[in-house]
């Protein structure tokens, strides 16, 4: 499944109640998620991890898609087949 794909299935479930819920506690929501990812990740609960990595994706093509933003889009012209960074392939940058 492409990015989109999965960003258009995550709007035709959800985008009526996210729409009406605003990018503001949408982004709220990412965040939670993100927590819970970390929380997942010290426990060593590969499963949680598995789960919460999903929740994490939909939580950010969500507020993609309240601030009708194409993810692939985005996501391909800022990592086209380099490092933003250092334009490099493999990246050669020092972090």
């Amino acid at each position: 499944m492409h990015i989109r794909d999965f960003q258009e299935m995550v709007r035709s479930i959800y985008h009526n109640r996210d729409a009406q819920r605003g990018v503001h506690k949408n982004f709220i929501h990412l965040v939670e998620e993100v927590g819970e990812l970390g929380s997942s990740i010290v426990k060593g609960d590969q499963n949680a991890v598995k789960e919460e990595l999903a929740d994490v994706l939909a939580w950010l093509v969500t507020v993609a898609n309240v601030l009708n933003v194409d993810l692939e889009d985005a996501t391909l012209a800022r990592y086209s087949n380099s490092c933003p960074k250092c334009k490099s392939n493999p990246c050669t940058c020092n972090t």
